[in-house]
């Protein structure tokens, strides 16, 4: 099961001395924190891939999902046409933001007990919830013309501009609570007992940062794999490949709901049971490669298969996976470390996943052809 605040005795050093118990987090104030952080941190990518209706309005030419992942990852450099040009440099820019907030937001997390991190990923989830039900609203009341299209993408921006705002706030403001300056004092203590045993030199803090990659290297592993596995399919795939004659142009629609709605779910379950065995979490990520057989089979596969029925419950299957898995590892890395060395963790665990982002995101291109 998941640790609270009062199993935070775990993060202590073990020599260390401390014997205050940490504060109440009254009111979850630092848990609805976090949550809202990183709800806010991948709102602005959720806010492309939904107005995608509207660019691919605009450029009917370019495969606006699959740019807009690889841009997103790599800050690509995209010529199609002036305009799309700029939206792919912001979309870029959008990316180099989010892998900078991403890793320190994600390495403050790994200090503090696993509800925090658990937080922090549901929010990322919670996002794509958001703008999914926005994307429905604004299909169905708004006109799927240009001006329609462009009404629904001004709407995804100014939801994401007002929350971008409260983050920014929230991030100033949280250091101020008393769970986390407790934290902070736990985290000075055990910085402090470790210089005790000679100073931080740059080879030093090098050889403790491989020793960290050392240390998380298969959790890592994992995570990379299930972003390949899932930038591979999602948004790509789903939203491009597949065809509904009954659900017509709703059919991506509720597809991406589908699998935002289990991604959440999937994130939110570590919140009631947390699978704490590595390997098997390991190996359910390497199993999810199993994925790129079926949905292939969704397309050329037999006329059941060629159906509605089963891209949605493959869909499904993917959030659902996606969620649990990445919320169960990015849980599991900064804690086996010690407390000093969890940012770090947090961090080097941000960077498999923007591997595996850029990989699958690459991969999408390419795997169906």
């Amino acid at each position: 099961m998941v640790s609270t605040d009062s199993d935070s005795s775990l993060l202590l050093p073990s020599s260390s001395n401390q014997t205050k118990k940490p504060p109440q987090d009254k009111y979850h104030l630092a848990y609805i924190t976090y949550f809202i952080l990183g709800f806010g941190y991948l709102l602005p990518w959720n806010a492309f891939i939904t107005a995608v209706d509207y660019f691919s309005y605009l450029y009917p030419q370019a495969s606006v999902d699959r740019i807009f992942a690889v841009v997103y990852m790599l800050v690509g450099r995209v010529g199609f046409y002036g305009g799309f040009y700029v939206t792919a440099a912001s979309v870029g820019l959008s990316g180099v933001a989010d892998a900078l907030v991403q890793g320190s937001i994600v390495g403050s997390a790994g200090e503090l007990p696993e509800r925090y991190m658990q937080a922090v990923i549901a929010g990322t989830a919670a996002s794509g919830v958001l703008v999914s039900f926005l994307r429905i609203f604004t299909k169905a009341v708004y006109t799927q013309d240009v001006y329609g299209l462009q009404k629904s993408a001004n709407l995804y921006f100014a939801v994401s501009i007002v929350i971008m705002f409260i983050c920014m706030v929230l991030y100033n403001l949280a250091h101020k609570l008393p769970i986390m300056k407790y934290y902070d004092e736990v985290k000075i203590q055990a910085v402090a007992a470790e210089e005790d045993n000679g100073p931080l030199t740059g080879s030093v803090w090098r050889s403790t940062v491989w020793d960290t990659v050392g240390t998380i290297k298969w959790y890592g592993f994992g995570i990379m794999i299930i972003y390949v596995v899932t930038l591979a399919i999602f948004p790509g795939y789903i939203t491009e490949d597949v065809h509904s004659e009954l659900l017509t142009d709703w059919y991506p629609v509720l597809l991406i709901t589908c699998f935002n709605v289990f991604d959440l779910v999937g994130k939110s379950l570590t919140a009631v049971y947390l699978l704490e065995n590595a390997k098997i979490a390991i190996g359910s990520c390497i199993a999810r490669l199993l994925f790129f057989p079926l949905f292939l089979g969704c397309l050329h596969g037999p006329k059941f298969f060629r159906t509605e029925i089963p891209v949605i419950i493959l869909t499904c299957i993917l959030g659902l996976t996606n969620g649990y898995l990445t919320s169960v590892l990015m849980i599991l890395a900064p804690k086996t470390v010690k407390l000093q060395h969890a940012e770090t963790a947090g961090i080097v665990s941000v960077l498999f996943l923007v591997v595996g982002l850029a990989a699958g995101s690459i991969i999408a291109w390419f795997w169906v052809i």
